[in-house]
Parts: structure tokens; sequence; C-alpha cells
């Protein structure tokens, strides 16, 4: 049997101020979003035992650009956003979110699927 062998590759990339100050923009814009979709799940199955699909966490960030406090999401592409809306609910179904007291938040296994999850 031989065994498949592993290749790793470094990049680096040198970018201009602009890009620079995009690039801390928009990972800020994600962290604040997944941060909120992640606290909105966990406090809706918490308190209500009731999950929030992703469908919902979708429309909860409409609801996020459209605030007033909030109102900086738009300045960064949507791509990203909705990509760590999909990532809060992943960890979720997998059972990996702790809640702000520290307690483990999982939801009951029979109707989620995590498969594609990237877990």
């Amino acid at each position: 049997m031989t065994a498949a062998a592993k290749r790793a590759y470094r990049f680096r990339f040198y970018p201009t101020p602009e890009q620079a100050d995009l690039l801390t923009r928009t990972l800020g814009c994600v962290r604040k979003v997944y941060n909120l979709a992640l606290q909105a799940r966990s406090t809706a199955w918490a308190e209500r035992r009731e999950r929030v699909n992703y469908g919902a966490t979708s429309a909860m960030l409409t609801v996020w650009k459209k605030s007033e406090e909030l109102a900086f999401l738009n300045e960064v592409s949507c791509v990203p956003l909705q990509r760590d809306v999909n990532a809060a609910r992943n960890l979720l179904a997998a059972g990996l979110a702790v809640s702000a007291c520290g307690a483990y938040v999982r939801p009951q296994r029979g109707n989620l699927s995590v498969r594609g999850s990237g877990l």
C-alpha cells in the first residue's frame, strides 16, 4: 500500500493600503455577523428550544444591514457575510457552539444534517 503524498503551499500577498483597509473592514464585518447569527441561534434554542434555519438567519442579516447601528455592513461584499450566517448554522448543528453562560447548546440530532458542513 502506498501513502498519498501531502503537499502544502505557502502564499504571501502584499496588499495596497486600499486593499488592506477593505480586507480589515470585511473581516471585521464577517466576525460581527457570525457573532450575531450565533447569538440569535443560541438564544432561540436555549430559551425556546426553537431552531432557526438558514432562511430565517439570512432574513435577520437583511434586517441587521438596514438598521442604523449596523449600516456599515453594507460597505462590504455580501458574499462573506452570507457564508458566516451559514457557518453559524453548521456549528450549532454539529453541537460545537457554547452559550454565553458556558453551557453547551446542542440541538437534538433527529432532524439536522451536518453533511457538507466542512466540519
